[in-house]
């Protein structure tokens, strides 16, 4: 084994869960999702004076009125807002907690390792569609709505990590996302980028996507299979293989696992065609080209 277990102090350990408890029960009431955010940031970056001050109509420069105001996440938006064909009603829910879970990578808190992962697992029960046991969630995690995110159990998520689900993304059990790691969901068209294709991407149970590595919308990881580093899956992985480069390219079958590895004849497996998720932008959305090019052939 490569770990060991790590305990904080007794008294550090009661605040954690008390702190934490109090959380997931607010989150889990009828109370207004926006207004718990809210009033959990303004006491994480110690902020609780000024707010006070503020709403009983003290003076506040500028700066503090807009840095008071960014607690609530209505008063905020992400880039996934802008997406057109994105589901409203569960974007309403999940934008004000991947709020939080954004701006609390923000406060010192979340370098303390054993708070930080133990309050991100609690908030991926609300965040994500479903999340399983004794997961690990690093700093500096991104998303694209968090809703679409299924979660298997024992998954490691390291720093730094971008997983996209404008799609759909499934994460098996026992998976291991290293470092600087880019999962997607979504692609858009070579001739017109305004153009957006969805798909379900998914990782295996037992797969490692390590270091700086990508995975393209739609592709599957394998079961057991690995993702070298930096490498670049631009089709499926099969099970057992281990694929490396850009494009990534199965090299070799893990030991032990020849028996029952499917080998590879000819090109590397593409069923992302399979994964494709169709939607339809409502007619009462008025959307805009951000590029406004000219898209006639020469």
């Amino acid at each position: 084994m490569t770990k060991r277990h790590v305990s904080l102090p007794a008294d550090a350990e009661e605040g954690l869960r008390t702190f934490i408890d109090e959380v997931d029960r607010r989150l889990s009431s009828d109370e207004s999702t926006c207004e718990v955010v809210e009033d959990v940031l303004i006491d994480l970056h110690g902020d609780r004076d000024a707010y006070e001050r503020w709403q009983a109509g003290g003076d506040v420069s500028p700066a503090e009125r807009v840095r008071l105001q960014g607690y609530d996440p209505c008063n905020s938006t992400l880039e996934s807002e802008y997406y057109a064909e994105k589901d409203e009603e569960a974007f309403e829910q999940s934008k004000h907690l991947q709020w939080l879970w954004r701006q609390f990578d923000a406060t010192p808190m979340a370098d303390n390792v054993e708070f930080a992962l133990r309050f991100r697992r609690m908030l991926a029960d609300h965040l994500f569609e479903s999340c399983g046991e004794n997961c690990r969630f690093f700093k500096g995690i991104s998303f694209t709505y968090g809703h679409n995110i299924s979660v298997g159990d024992n998954v490691v998520v390291h720093d730094d990590v971008h997983l996209d689900d404008r799609g759909k993304l499934t994460i098996g059990d026992r998976v291991s996302i290293s470092d600087g790691v880019h999962i997607y969901s979504h692609d858009h068209d070579i001739v017109d980028q305004t153009e957006v294709e969805n798909f379900h991407t998914i990782i295996g149970d037992d797969a490692r996507i390590t270091y700086d590595a990508m995975v393209r919308a739609g592709v599957r990881i394998g079961e057991n299979a690995v993702v070298g580093s930096r490498g670049v899956a631009q089709s499926d992985i099969p099970d057992h293989h281990v694929a490396v480069g850009m494009p990534a390219k199965s090299v070799r079958v893990k030991p032990g696992f020849e028996d029952v590895a499917e080998p590879i004849d000819g090109d590397q497996p593409d069923d992302r065609e399979s994964r494709r998720i169709p939607y339809e932008v409502p007619d009462d959305i008025r959307v805009f080209d951000e590029f406004q090019r000219d898209l006639d052939r020469p």
